[in-house]
């Protein structure tokens, strides 16, 4: 019988819960990730232990650190997934190469591209200058030579990878995809939903779930709420996420300070899907997506959606028959699809439905991970490494140096 699959992954941004937990069900799960500042390495503790080691918030240190933690365990790892492109997956790459650890880089984000946001709303702060941005092209050009094996979540992701360059195999699955089980309608009322989320039981309610960070563009949902004030509907925005302060402080600058209800960051499959069924549409204003999870998972619960027309977001959210587009960073067009939506409930409830029947073709979350799981165990199979091959073969481990 062979042993688990070890599996190495490599955090150097931050990773969602979802991925964590069933990829430790899947696999003998390691956890390399990035100390954030000020932030979380992963979005929520993990039902189950999950062995995480955390480095140093420096991007060349962190890199560092893995490649020493990948050469130590080249013997007793079966595959390595880093997410991203940036100098840990580079650190991935290069032990990949010299050992025969199959590789591949998780990309779920336009990496340059939120970089080019975020750069365009802070200014040129020490945090973003010019020079960081074209040292990320650089690596995600190395990256593509020495890389193998992509795995994006979009085919907007897939074009932009081949962009630098890569001729390495490209597969597209979107994981961690949508529990359809959890996140689904309700026949409860909407009124004892609202109080159980303590939210106000008659208002028209706009959940915008994203976090708080440039390439999401809060800046926008928040004009669009003042417009539909100032055309005489009251619409309360609400946001459950990290950054939600800032997002308050916003509100009160653009003068809708009394229209926001902003928490923390809430668990993905206790209380979110909740928070969808509580609103009557879901927001996604971003300026780049990779693909964006909020919309699926607001259409799973039929909630109708109204999302900017970029990246991977025009793949899930088709105007006219999943929900409504309007043009990236215009808010007053944003406030004309919101009214759309309110004004004909029976419309918005048809395309939310047809979104539901999308998510479950395309992104059910068991089908997802049962492709991420063949793809990463083919790749293990077709390895030229032979100390996998005869532990494959053999059902033996190769103890670790």
């Amino acid at each position: 019988m062979n042993p688990p699959v070890r599996l190495h992954l490599l955090v150097e941004s931050s990773s969602d819960v979802r991925l964590i937990e069933e990829l430790a069900e899947r696999f003998d799960l390691r956890v390399v990730a990035r100390r954030r500042q000020g932030g979380v390495e992963i979005s929520q503790a993990p039902r189950s232990p999950v062995a995480v080691l955390t480095g140093p918030a420096g991007r060349a240190a962190f890199a560092r650190l893995v490649a020493a933690v990948l050469w130590r365990e080249r013997r007793g790892e079966d595959v390595v997934v880093a997410q991203g492109y940036g100098l840990g997956a580079l650190a991935a790459n290069v032990i990949g190469r010299l050992t025969g650890v199959p590789t591949a880089m998780l990309v779920c984000s336009p990496i340059e591209a939120y970089y080019r946001c975020r750069r365009e709303q802070l200014g040129p702060q020490p945090r973003f200058r010019g020079f960081e941005l074209a040292a990320l092209a650089v690596i995600a050009r190395l990256n593509a030579r020495l890389g193998t094996h992509y795995v994006v979540l979009s085919e907007y992701l897939a074009g932009v990878v081949r962009s630098h360059g890569t001729r390495a195999r490209v597969d597209v699955v979107p994981v961690y995809g949508v529990d359809t089980s959890v996140f689904c309608p309700s026949d409860e009322d909407r009124a004892a939903i609202r109080r159980r989320r303590g939210l106000p039981v008659d208002a028209t309610l706009i959940f915008f779930s994203s976090r708080i960070a440039p390439e999401k563009d809060a800046e926008s949902a928040l004009l669009a709420v003042r417009s539909l004030r100032d055309h005489g509907r009251e619409v309360v925005l609400v946001n459950r996420s990290g950054g939600w302060r800032e997002l308050l402080a916003a509100a009160h600058r653009f003068g809708v300070g009394d229209n926001v209800i902003a928490t923390d960051a809430v668990h993905p499959y206790l209380d979110l899907p909740d928070d969808y069924r509580a609103c009557d549409l879901c927001v996604q204003a971003s300026r780049e997506e990779g693909l964006g999870f909020s919309v699926l998972e607001a259409l799973a619960c039929e909630t109708p959606v109204v999302a900017a027309s970029v990246g991977g977001l025009r793949e899930t959210v088709v105007d006219g028959r999943t929900g409504w587009l309007y043009p990236s960073r215009d808010p007053e067009t944003l406030a004309a699809r919101i009214a759309e939506v309110l004004d004909d409930p029976l419309e918005a409830r048809r395309r939310a439905a047809s979104g539901r029947q999308l998510v479950r073709e395309r992104y059910e979350r068991r089908p997802v991970f049962d492709e991420f799981e063949r793809i990463l165990i083919e790749r293990i199979d077709s390895s030229p490494s032979p100390h996998l091959r005869r532990r494959r073969r053999t059902g033996e481990r190769t103890p670790v140096p």
